[in-house]
């Protein structure tokens, strides 16, 4: 995902979409595409995390902001100084630019670029910012005095840099990232339960949803008799997750394991196939390849309609084909995590996208 494509933010969760091919249904081959995708902010300034900023005059971008918004959301879960997360985002501003990158130098990958070979976890927990902001954070509590070194000293002991004078300078932007999303004391004390959930500050109050008439007939979180996961590994890995999560909560921003929004866990699918996306919807319409139309889908395919906020040119619920004319998503906070038919999403889908690695040879 190229970071200047990215020009605003995701103001909604991403929903799972499972769909069928357009002959089994008996529907029309192809859907209307919007052919200019407009993205927008949900606020002026994208100070939520909703758009691309200016902080400590350099510019963040909206997926970076998103990435932003977790790192500092799983601080203040585990209730640790502001501090930590100032050294984390200024760590994933180093590594990726505050990305959820699938490569890097040798076996790196993710926000910290952290390498599975170094023992920092699977491939699919690495994609998953809330492991790999975790991951990130267990080994700084483990170094010494790590809240009163100087400026890059804490990053470079975790992340062991070849170039290690790169963390201090980027420490400035962070705190003004970290100043964001951050609520309560600096210095919160330790608490019991460190995995409550914590609500971020935001300026895009959760509205979104897949906006569609719940369809009679239909059990949203039961698989039909004779249902199939498709054969190709990738696929199978990302939509057997999605559908894994059927029941549980939405929740704006989250990314599992127990509550996701439509972009979370699009983004919790495919890392669990060890493919790495964008943390929001308007960054996702942009990752990986385009399909033309529904005639062409395949399980795994990200879909994307106007939601309850959005609009054709800029849609703002997304979902994951699957196969057998279904739709898994986060469709809202009253449903949570659903099924639904294609025929509901059919007359609006604006935009599909395959993130699943191309295939090697015939078909590929």
């Amino acid at each position: 995902m190229e970071s200047g494509r990215i020009l605003a933010g995701a103001c909604i969760a991403a929903c799972v979409t499972v769909l069928a091919p357009a002959g089994f249904l008996g529907i029309a081959a192809t859907a209307v595409f919007s052919t200019d995708l407009e993205l927008t902010s949900c606020s002026q300034d994208g100070s939520s995390g909703g758009g691309s900023v200016l902080i400590d005059q350099q510019p963040v971008g909206a997926d970076s902001m998103l990435i932003a918004r977790t790192i500092v959301t799983v601080v203040m879960q585990r209730h640790l100084p502001r501090r930590a997360a100032v050294i984390a985002i200024a760590t994933g501003l180093v590594e990726s630019n505050l990305r959820n990158l699938d490569h890097g130098d040798r076996d790196s990958l993710g926000v910290f670029q952290q390498r599975p070979s170094q023992g920092w976890g699977s491939r699919t927990e690495i994609l998953n910012p809330v492991h790999a902001t975790n991951t990130f954070l267990d080994h700084l509590v483990a170094v010494p005095g790590w809240e009163h070194l100087l400026p890059g000293q804490a990053e470079q002991t975790v992340q062991r840099s070849g170039f290690p004078g790169r963390y201090g300078p980027r420490e400035p932007q962070a705190a003004g990232i970290v100043a964001k999303f951050w609520q309560g004391p600096d210095n919160p004390p330790p608490q019991p339960n460190p995995g409550q959930q914590v609500e971020a500050k935001t300026a895009c109050p959760d509205q979104d949803g897949g906006n569609l008439p719940p369809p009679g007939g239909f059990d949203p979180r039961k698989l039909p008799p004779g249902y199939r996961l498709p054969t190709e590994p990738h696929q199978a890995r990302a939509v057997s997750y999605a559908l894994a999560q059927l029941g549980k909560a939405y929740r704006w921003g989250a990314k599992g394991p127990e509550a996701f929004d439509c972009s979370g866990l699009m983004l919790a699918a495919w890392a669990a196939a060890g493919v790495g996306v964008p943390a929001g919807t308007t960054s996702q319409v942009h990752a990986g390849r385009p399909v033309a139309g529904v005639a062409q889908l395949e399980p795994g395919d990200l879909v994307f309609i106007p939601g309850s906020l959005g609009s054709p040119a800029n849609p703002r619920h997304v979902g994951m084909f699957a196969g057998s004319g279904l739709i898994v998503n986060a469709y809202d906070e009253t449903k949570g995590v659903i099924l639904e038919p294609l025929t509901a999403w059919q007359t609006k889908v604006s935009a599909i996208r395959r993130v699943a690695p191309p295939r090697s040879g015939p078909g590929g």
